[in-house]
């Protein structure tokens, strides 16, 4: 089932940088203008003219501080669903789902609903959205629908989309993704709507920005990793590595890290920088948190860790070895 078609004309908005990467945050850009409360008058650049909602947009005090926590698997759906899109298609439109509580708003997955759009009109299969969330819900479900996302660098006033994603969620969020560059980065935006008007006549929705952070499990950091290195790579191709590389791996970055603090600790004792309380309290914590062993019972431990992984590799190579030559004999 496909919704009616709709008027739709685009508002441009000026595009901000992409947010830093990840564990950074990025400002929130400045509020979209409100639209006017008298019909007649053209709309603002960046708002919606529609009806009055099912619920309103905003009835408390958005959780976790107006901050937004995107997880990468979010961005990498949204450009895959960006570069599988139909032929002549603008733009591709989805689904954000996540989880809410009172300290943060975390978008943990989404998924592309089809849609026909042209410059006048637009119609979305909103029985499509609805099967696929009943299905995500058999998989995951503490996730519930935060909002609707869709590719560009400004916000359109398709008003019976966002009115739709009204009613499943008290505090749809808006995510927009510029999959086209125009400032050479991918510009990321977040908002969430506001009713503005008079009582009685037609009412107009604001956007108001809100702050993007970057989240992720230990599982999305190690895809994370491999991606960022595909950009060193002629043929953006990267194998996956070893156990014993990612050890070095690991081990060389924890290297670097102290040797950044070191020349730090350096840098304030000889009076070349200022000192930090935030940071001496960091430090002192990492310090804390390091037990105290005896160099000789380290170095003893170490080598009867290491001397048990070699043996049970030595048994499994062993038994793998055997397996092969009883299928050999059995032949």
């Amino acid at each position: 089932m496909t919704t009616p078609a709709v008027p739709a004309s685009a508002s441009p908005t000026s595009p901000t940088p992409a947010p830093a990467p990840a564990a950074t945050s990025a400002p929130a850009p400045p509020p979209a203008p409100a639209s006017s409360t008298d019909p007649g008058s053209p709309p603002a650049a960046a708002q919606t003219l529609a009806p009055s909602l099912a619920s309103p947009a905003l009835p408390g005090p958005f959780p976790g501080g107006r901050v937004v926590r995107l997880h990468p698997v979010i961005l990498a759906s949204i450009v895959d669903s960006y570069e599988r899109r139909n032929e002549g298609a603008a733009r591709v439109i989805g689904t954000l789902l996540g989880t809410v509580d009172k300290h943060s708003v975390e978008v943990t997955n989404c998924f592309s609903v089809p849609h026909n759009e042209s410059e006048d009109e637009v119609a979305v299969d909103m029985e499509f959205a609805k099967n696929m969330y009943e299905l995500h819900k058999k998989v995951s479900p503490n996730e519930l629908i935060l909002g609707w996302y869709a590719t560009g660098h400004d916000i359109t006033e398709h008003s019976l989309i966002h009115e739709y994603y009204s009613g499943e969620a008290p505090n749809p969020i808006h995510l927009t993704v510029d999959t086209s560059l125009q400032n050479g980065c991918m510009s990321i935006k977040a908002y969430i709507s506001t009713l503005m008007g008079v009582p009685g006549r037609t009412m107009g929705v604001m956007f108001t920005p809100l702050t993007v952070k970057y989240a992720y499990y230990d599982t999305e950091r190690i895809g994370v990793d491999l991606i960022m290195k595909t950009c060193f790579s002629p043929n953006r191709v990267i194998g996956l590595s070893s156990d014993l590389q990612q050890v070095a791996g690991s081990s060389v970055r924890i290297q670097d890290a102290l040797s950044t603090v070191l020349q730090y600790a350096e840098d304030v004792l000889s009076g070349k920088v200022s000192a930090d309380n935030t940071v001496g309290r960091f430090l002192m914590s990492l310090v804390n948190q390091v037990p105290k062993i005896v160099p000789d019972d380290f170095e003893t431990m170490l080598n009867s860790n290491i001397n048990d992984l070699l043996m049970v590799t030595y048994l499994a190579n062993l038994t793998q070895s055997q397996i092969a030559l009883n299928k050999l004999v059995n032949l």
